[in-house]
């Protein structure tokens, strides 16, 4: 019977030189976890060359879901929402009798990464769509991978971990490439204009007033609203993703080649969903306050974070909306909080983040525990239906990878989500991120406007110092 198969490799700190030898592959990405900073982050992930990719075309979400590299390996039947073809797909994956086997102690041996974009919430609720869609990229993308760079950071060890998918030549000349592998010197990058909001102070404050009178009218409890920081630029972004490494290191970094023009750089501190051996975990964060500028002023504003009512009612609020969604595909009594307001520091910010967990008892279910849950509360407010169209109505533009996930389900069972906060969208010579924040009854306008500066400014400012000629 045939199985997952290892290759062992020198052991790296970081697999930036080996994503720089499988660029050549179509649609590469890489998993970045920054170990050095984050004791929690044991794991970095590099794919390419995926035997299939799943993906809504641009024009007609209707169509043309799948399509594979060579031969499909699976008749699936014909479905409009993509979700469903992913389900069916990990099903049949997770049948195999080699993914049955597959060594539980790896992250990913084989199966579907990729991205979910915000706006693939509309394949799980009925929701409009009045914003303006001026990003190329799909509403989601997700690759079938044959193989995996894994390194494990706990056991210092690089492994190339290979499905009975690849052949015998593929499987040559991948360890050849990484066996060769050097470090490129980085390619030029240029950031071409200063980044701008697609909406005005006044317009912000505009958009902030139309929330409070959807909750005083008791529509929701809490709306993110979110401005969008768009430039343009030429070049490498992985060059500018590496840069933005250097300064804010993040648990979950990622780096997606979508297209030679298109990519994702993602710097984000939050996970969505981690599905490690039927334990299902959620780490939300609502709650944040930048970094102060001395010891005594930074452990202040710590103190000051921890005991805010309202940042603590805002988490709270997002804890018992994740609760719910959990409790649609994890096991009777299993949901808990293991953790509730915790303060974890970044470069630039501080953050409130809780801890929910819960359980299942099915391989393939985690991408439906995923895509029950999507997109994570977090990042739209609650209740999360409503707090979606008000978001429709008064966002001007999609969110696109914004918002959404970076994520795994693996062959084995497992599976690990990022929410794609401080993430840069490059489409075309356009460069955009975003910030946003939880509007609740007693927030303060200025506040939550300056706050949207605090999460994107290191991401911003670092391109514009380094790389704006």
């Amino acid at each position: 019977m045939s199985e997952i198969k290892r290759v062992n490799l020198p052991y790296q700190t970081s697999l930036l030189s080996f994503f720089s030898a499988v660029r050549d592959l179509p649609y590469p990405a890489l998993l970045d976890s920054n170990h050095e900073h984050f004791s929690d982050t044991q794991y970095d992930i590099l794919v390419a060359n995926p035997l299939a990719r799943i993906r809504p075309s641009q024009d007609d979400a209707l169509s043309g879901l799948i399509s594979w590299r060579d031969k499909p390996l699976y008749e699936l039947q014909i479905t409009h929402n993509p979700m469903d073809l992913l389900n069916e797909l990990m099903t049949l994956i997770c049948q195999e009798p080699w993914a049955k086997s597959a060594p539980k102690e790896l992250p990913f041996t084989g199966g579907l990464l990729g991205y979910y974009g915000y706006e693939s919430g509309h394949f799980v609720e009925k929701l409009p769509d009045t914003v303006k869609h001026d990003i190329q990229l799909a509403s989601l993308d997700m690759g079938l991978y044959a193989w995996a760079v894994i390194s494990s950071h706990q056991e210092k060890t690089t492994q190339l971990v290979l499905t009975p998918w690849c052949s015998d030549e593929e499987t040559e000349e991948l360890v050849k490439r990484f066996t060769s592998a050097k470090s490129d010197n980085l390619k030029d990058f240029t950031l071409k204009t200063p980044f701008t909001s697609n909406m005005t102070e006044g317009e912000y404050a505009e958009k902030f007033a139309a929330v409070q009178e959807y909750i005083q009218s008791g529509d929701c409890y809490q709306v993110n609203l979110a401005q969008r920081f768009s430039s343009t630029y030429q070049g490498d972004t992985f060059t500018a993703y590496q840069a933005l490494r250097d300064v804010c290191p993040t648990p979950f970094s990622a780096y997606l080649e979508v297209s030679p023009e298109q990519s994702l750089l993602s710097h984000s501190p939050e996970r969505f969903l981690l599905c490690d051996k039927g334990r299902v975990e959620s780490k939300p964060i609502k709650g944040t306050i930048a970094r102060g500028g001395t010891p005594e002023e930074d452990k202040a504003n710590a103190d000051w974070l921890i005991a805010s009512e309202k940042n603590r009612s805002e988490n709270l609020m997002i804890v018992d909306l994740l609760r719910n969604d959990l409790g649609r595909t994890c096991l009777t009594g299993s949901i808990k909080v293991s953790k509730l307001f915790a303060l974890e520091s970044y470069a630039n910010v501080h953050h409130l983040v809780s801890t929910v967990e819960g359980a299942i008892d099915q391989a393939d279910q985690a991408i439906r525990v995923f895509h029950q849950s999507f997109p994570g509360g977090s990042i739209t407010g609650a209740p999360k239906i409503r707090s979606m169209e008000i978001i429709d109505e008064l966002e001007p533009h999609q969110r696109s990878a914004y918002c959404g996930s970076i994520a795994y389900f693996s062959s084995n069972g497992q599976m690990d989500s990022s929410i794609s906060i401080r993430t840069l969208v490059a489409d075309h010579g356009n460069l955009h991120c975003w910030a946003g924040g939880g509007l609740v009854a007693d927030s303060k306008c200025q506040e939550e406007y300056q706050e949207t500066f605090t999460k994107v400014g290191k991401l911003t400012h670092t391109l514009e110092h380094v790389f704006l000629k």
